[in-house]
């Protein structure tokens, strides 16, 4: 069983390349366009195929909701397609041709956490394969304050550790934060409501909300934590 601990200090927060990956029989005409909201066997076959490669978690509800939306980024993110809600023939064709991120940390442990500042993506393996790919958000490189002190809203590059997880929602001076996972400081992975596709945190890592569940669920205190590249700073203006 894994220990359970609050935190105690206080949070500073509110392209992969890839190689192939199995094929899959395309079935879906390409001239079929989803959107959020949408519902029907098409959306089935988008959840399906996005559960299978891990960027899903859950029941095929055949609704094109918030969570598969969060799956769409995620799958676009590492296949180099400009993030968007709506499903295309261009999305089609990469869906029924889905590649796999390269690790990167190739000889790295077989159960770990990957986090990619460039392309704004987190992967967690186990026995080395990936089970969990989610578009996320990072430090957003601006100056802020709190309590007197300034600093800048990034997220540390290295390689660290969970070192606390707090379970639930937790509220500090910047914000709440849903099932927190530590790894650096007061730094850690965390679900969101607002997750945007550019870094906009104080230097967490913010995650979809049903990610957040499924890390939760995966990593325990002690998982190698790998954080690499260097996020696009964004404007102080910008929502």
């Amino acid at each position: 069983m894994i220990n359970v601990h609050r935190p105690l200090v206080l949070a500073l927060c509110l392209g992969f390349p890839v190689v192939p990956g199995a094929a899959v029989a395309d079935t879906t005409p390409l001239e079929i366009v989803l959107r959020p909201g949408d519902r029907g066997d098409s959306v089935e076959r988008l959840q399906r195929l996005l559960r299978d490669e891990g960027y899903l978690w859950g029941r095929v509800s055949g609704v094109y909701d918030d969570p598969t939306t969060a799956a769409v980024y995620g799958f676009q993110k590492l296949h180099g397609i400009r993030p968007r809600a709506k499903i295309d023939h261009v999305m089609w064709r990469t869906l029924n041709r889905p590649r796999r991120p390269r690790p990167l940390v190739p000889n790295g442990a077989r159960d770990r956490v990957e986090i990619d500042l460039r392309r704004q993506l987190l992967v967690v393996y186990r026995d080395r394969r990936p089970v969990l790919i989610t578009h996320m958000s990072s430090g957003a490189g601006v100056t802020f304050c709190n309590g007197g002190r300034c600093r800048t809203a990034t997220t540390p590059v290295g390689d660290f550790r969970v070192t606390t997880r707090a379970p639930g929602w937790t509220t500090g001076p910047l914000g709440s934060m849903y099932n927190s996972l530590y790894f650096v400081g007061g730094v850690a992975m965390h679900g969101s409501t607002r997750v945007p596709l550019w870094p906009a945190s104080h230097g967490c890592v913010r995650l979809p909300m049903k990610a957040a569940d499924r890390l939760y669920q995966l990593v325990g205190v002690g998982e190698p934590v790998h954080v690499r590249g260097r996020s696009t700073v964004v404007s102080n203006n910008r929502r």
